[in-house]
């Protein structure tokens, strides 16, 4: 037996020790490989977890859930891995024994996720013979533009264009750059203090933006010496959202052999604008020839979706949708959203959001046990890549198995397994007008301590919901500092709480069955701002829709904040965002950094997308 398939047969054996005579395995199984192991793991489910006999919400059945969700064997449910896999698979089993019917084949709803960017074939260099390699002698930006420029390179200083109270700085007032390849510095000229005002329009994607709406066909970034000593290339650490032209940065010697007939280097270009503090911009007289190519790297990840129909013929079209995510971050490290970034080791996710699951299947075995069968019915979902941003169910609510018109509410549970003092906090009870007194009354018959936000929208799978006009309710225990580390562990999580959550969650459900009247959906914030970089706060007072492909044009608009800039400008759910001031936005970033340069008061043009039309709407900052 490898040492891999004996290590994970030993820890699912160590957690579910009943299940000995389901999994036999012989001297000879040394080439087996994870799917093998994830084959018998789930043949051996049905029988050795959650048992159906006690169709209570138990603590040892959610004991038994936690432990194998926040295993160490499922390496943090990174998306898209076998392990991701294997939780999506164990939950559609434990919703198939608990008596419910699966929406799919296997009770798994599949999209498509990025999980990573790679370099592209069409990566390539030379100034005239000479060819320079690509990770060596320059290297794409993740931001950029798929494409091929054969022009003159301009020296552009820092890349600045800047005309504020704090700064008046532009790199590009004595040059023409229109069409060709512009070349800049990293960092800034006040690159060694903390409290520079430069540090506000130092990211290179602006810079590259500021090259892209002046005309440039291309740009090259280069680390002077002050910068970055040992002049190391980026990595394609993470999307930032295409723009519309080449993005590369390029070695001190590459950089060094374009000035080389202007006869200066990038050592002492940066030398001079550092002690000059004044922009500096020449001709180098060089053409060069680059390509530059990034592509998403896509895997595939997992709804789990199963479904209890409701005993009421005339009733059962109805449902409630229940749901908590399953995944987390893997093994953390750089680029993840872990806290302690600079370690790598597995995040178990116990609380977030192990325990919501957990409570999930906990329920949906209760409710299917129950001698009184409900009248409408149910929908329960664990979500797939939360972690990244909703995507699962974001792509749910695009691509529902059940018409979405006829769920009643949606109930999100989300680190539901740290109840401190009774108290429970409750979201969204402003989508509908009964829900307030609802979860407080019902909080008290549980001696629970209920605090409320009236929100639809939050940093969990409810908001996608909220999104399509659907009453939603969001139940968590809140934060706590082992959130997002490795310590987040099953011997943390409070079992009783979760026994007395899970049956007050449930209990919402039942009286929400039992009315006959459907629940009234009222719009409740966001009450957020989004900003640009550096708290330069600027808002239209809308919630983008952060799944957007940047490949497509324009930004989708998931709510307009009534009595917010956008709404008092005719802004509408749904339309697309094409344009701001006649610059092209295609995606959150680009419109972050639009927004960015104006000011409280303005009045702006925002052209929109709304069906077959365009619209230019009139917008007051």
């Amino acid at each position: 037996m490898s040492n891999i398939f004996e290590n994970k047969f030993m820890i699912f054996a160590s957690l579910f020790p009943t299940c000995g005579n389901y999994l036999s395995l012989g001297p000879n199984n040394s080439a087996m490989k994870i799917n093998i192991l994830s084959i018998i793991v789930l043949l051996s489910l049905a029988a050795c977890s959650g048992t159906p006999e006690n169709p209570e919400i138990t603590e040892n059945e959610l004991f038994q859930h936690l432990s194998y969700l926040a295993s160490d064997s499922l390496k943090g449910r990174f998306p898209g891995t076998d392990e991701d896999r294997l939780a999506a698979l164990y939950i559609a089993s434990e919703f198939k024994k608990a008596g419910l019917s699966l929406l799919t084949k296997d009770g798994l709803q599949p999209f498509e996720i990025i999980t990573d960017l790679e370099k592209g074939l069409e990566n390539s260099m030379n100034i005239g013979t000479k060819e320079y390699e690509v990770d060596t002698d320059f290297v794409p930006f993740p931001f950029t533009g798929n494409n091929s420029l054969e022009e003159e390179v301009i020296f552009a200083g820092y890349g600045f264009e800047l005309d504020n109270e704090e700064i008046s700085w532009n790199d590009y007032n004595a040059i023409d750059i229109e069409g060709k390849w512009v070349l800049v510095l990293k960092g800034n000229p006040e690159i060694d203090s903390t409290t520079s005002a430069f540090h506000a329009y130092s990211n290179e994607r602006d810079k590259a933006m500021v090259a892209a709406d002046r005309g440039a066909g291309g740009i090259l970034f280069v680390a002077g010496p002050v910068f970055s000593a040992d002049d190391q290339l980026i990595d394609l650490e993470k999307r930032e959202g295409k723009v519309g032209i080449p993005a590369i940065q390029v070695s001190r010697s590459v950089a060094d052999r374009i000035l080389e007939s202007s006869g200066n280097t990038i050592e002492t270009l940066e030398k001079h604008l550092n002690l000059s503090r004044k922009p500096f911009s020449i001709s180098t007289g060089t053409t060069l020839s680059a390509s530059a190519e990034v592509k998403p790297s896509t895997t595939t990840t997992y709804n789990a979706v199963a479904y209890l129909e409701g005993s009421d013929p005339e009733r059962s079209s109805e449902y409630i949708v229940m749901g908590a995510h399953y995944d987390h971050l893997g093994l953390g490290g750089e680029g993840s959203s872990s806290r302690k970034p600079d370690t790598i080791g597995v995040h178990n996710g116990a609380d977030d959001n192990a325990s919501g699951v957990a409570a999930l299947i906990e329920i949906a075995e209760s409710l299917a046990g129950a001698d009184k069968k409900p009248s409408i019915s149910y929908l329960f979902i664990a979500f797939g890549a939360e972690e990244m941003g909703l995507l699962g169910s974001k792509y749910y609510v695009n691509n529902p198995l059940l018409p979405l018109d006829k769920a009643r509410i949606m109930l999100n549970m989300d680190m539901v397994g740290r109840l401190r003092d009774q108290q429970l906090q409750v979201g969204g009870v402003g989508t509908a007008e009964e829900s307030e007194s609802l979860v407080l009354e019902m909080g008290e018959h549980k001696n629970l301590r209920i605090s409320t936000t009236r929100e639809g929208y939050g940093a969990s799978d409810h908001s996608s919901f909220y999104g399509k006009d659907i009453p939603v309710l969001f139940v968590t225990t809140g934060a706590h500092t082992d959130y997002h580390t490795p310590e987040d562990d099953v011997e943390l999580i409070n079992i009783p709480g979760m026994v007395a959550i899970s049956e007050y969650v449930r209990e919402i459900a039942r009286y929400i069955d039992s009315t006959n009247s459907p629940l009234e959906f009222q719009e409740a914030g966001p009450k957020i701002q989004y900003s640009g970089r550096q708290g330069r706060r600027i808002a239209l007072g809308i919630m983008p829709d952060f799944t957007d492909n940047d490949e497509n044009p324009g930004m989708r608009v998931d709510f307009v904040t009534p009595g917010k800039p956008a709404h008092i400008g005719g802004m509408q759910k749904g339309d697309i965002i094409m344009s701001i001031e006649g610059k092209a936005v295609n995606g959150i970033y680009d419109y972050m950094y639009r927004l960015s340069k104006f000011k409280k008061g303005q009045v702006i043009v925002v052209s929109v997308k709304r069906k077959d039309n365009t619209l230019d709407l009139l917008i007051k900052l």
